[in-house]
């Protein structure tokens, strides 16, 4: 294998070791765990929606200045080590969410603190993204990394399920068997593993990109703590020139709405089907499993879809469908379906939830990979990481809106069906702003 070609791999490996913070903690294992510890899907849902959003905050925050000492001080492995050390203590702290000792406060900061180290060691990866090919090149790499991790998150989950977590009513796998390595079915310690699990994954497969992933030499313009004096008056300067670069400005708009939604989706699919479906940890975990191969598919197709046609026509067909996905989610419920009332036996509800998460598997993989290398072509080489930062606060400024009302709609209403309706809104913002962005950004005209 030629040392591109391994730089290529190994740069895949993060998306690998990364995923399972998405699929197992956010969405499919440890949400759905959190309804059971409070035992109520409306609280539960609030509590989420405030937890992630503050995270969410904090990143924001912080992201696009971090973009800026990158980019003066160079070095981005360094910064990928220390977040990486944060991903794995976070998600390693959520195995003391006992059922009858647990610290709320502890478990959220925990899994904040995790979900903190995660998005900020993936500003200094994607930004990587436009030394790994060339323009024609890029979608297609970033499209087979992101299948390349939601592969990794589906064996992770299968693990998870098979072997570990347990059904709250039986206390058994999906299998049927008893939780592995002697866990106590009764103290929850098979779906608590689900935080070691993620920690020990990344660890381990982290090690490829590690060893295969090197940075190009350059010369950093300034040590860190130079960078760290300039960063905040440099980010006003480009937060001031952003306007003047239309194109650019547009597109963060659009996808600081449109990604805000989709991550609703995510945070929320797991504790929506347990709530609103009465759904235990296996079966959402199957509707992962289901949602993790489309999610792999289509990122792999929407890859080949983005080398030939472009970003910009596969960002705006994803959001389209999860606009009416979002819509087709509020309408399914025990008692009925799509309007159409069903016996509280019936498992047309459960059906038409699979379906729709496998809508979401396949349109949001597309739409995430697509995103990324849209962001590129629409970025300043020199400044990737900043701009990719940028696209961090983009993501996040606005990361909190999505939770933060989904959880004040569904506290005032007491409804998880009315608190999803936030998301409708969003997409469709994102969607309008689409119009303004152009497929080549501002470098197509003079």
């Amino acid at each position: 294998m030629t040392s591109a070609k391994k730089r290529i791999l190994g740069w895949y490996f993060f998306d690998w070791a990364s995923q399972p913070y998405n699929t197992l903690l956010i969405t499919f294992i440890f949400a759905p765990y959190i309804k059971d510890l409070l035992g109520d899907g409306s609280r539960a849902q609030a509590v989420w929606g405030y937890g992630v959003g503050l995270a969410g905050l904090f990143i924001a925050l912080l992201a696009p200045l971090l973009g800026v000492i990158a980019d003066k001080a160079g070095g981005r492995m360094r910064f990928i080590v220390l977040f990486s050390v944060l991903y794995v203590a976070g998600s390693w702290g959520l195995w003391y969410a006992a059922p009858d000792d647990f610290n709320l406060f502890v478990v959220m900061f925990s899994f904040a603190l995790g979900l903190v180290g995660m998005e900020f060691a993936t500003i200094f990866t994607n930004a990587m993204l436009p030394s790994l090919g060339d323009e024609k090149e890029i979608g297609k790499i970033s499209g087979s990394g992101w299948a390349f991790g939601y592969v990794g998150g589906l064996i992770a989950l299968i693990i998870m399920l098979l072997l570990l977590a347990e059904s709250k009513t039986t206390g058994k796998t999906l299998l049927g068997i008893s939780p592995l390595l002697g866990l106590d079915a009764a103290a929850r310690e098979g779906t608590r593993a689900v935080g070691p699990l993620t920690a020990l994954w990344y660890a381990v497969f982290m090690i490829p990109f590690f060893l295969w992933v090197k940075e190009p030499p350059r010369k950093p313009a300034m040590g860190v703590w130079a960078a760290v004096k300039t960063a905040i008056p440099d980010l006003k300067h480009s937060l001031r020139g952003l306007p003047k670069q239309r194109s650019l400005f547009a597109y963060l708009g659009s996808s600081m709405f449109y990604r805000d939604a989709l991550n609703g989706m995510y945070v929320f699919g797991g504790i929506y089907a347990a709530g609103v479906l009465n759904w235990q940890v296996t079966q959402v975990g199957v509707f992962g499993i289901l949602a993790s191969v489309t999610g792999a598919l289509f990122a792999w197709l929407g890859g080949k879809a983005d080398s030939r046609f472009g970003p910009k026509p596969v960002i705006t067909a994803c959001v389209l469908v999860l606009t009416l996905v979002a819509i087709g989610v509020i309408m399914v419920s025990r008692n009925s379906v799509f309007g159409i009332p069903v016996e509280a036996t019936s498992k047309l509800p459960d059906i038409a939830f699979y379906c729709l998460g496998a809508v979401i598997g396949a349109a949001g993989g597309a739409l995430q990979a697509a995103s990324r290398t849209m962001l590129v072509r629409q970025s300043d080489p020199a400044r990737i990481t900043e701009a990719f930062g940028l696209y961090a606060l983009a993501g996040k400024a606005t990361s909190f809106v999505a939770p933060l009302t989904i959880g004040l709609v569904t506290d005032i209403t007491g409804s998880q069906q009315l608190g999803i309706s936030p998301l409708i809104l969003l997409f469709l913002i994102g969607l309008l702003l689409l119009l303004w962005v152009k497929p080549q950004g501002d470098r197509s005209v003079g």
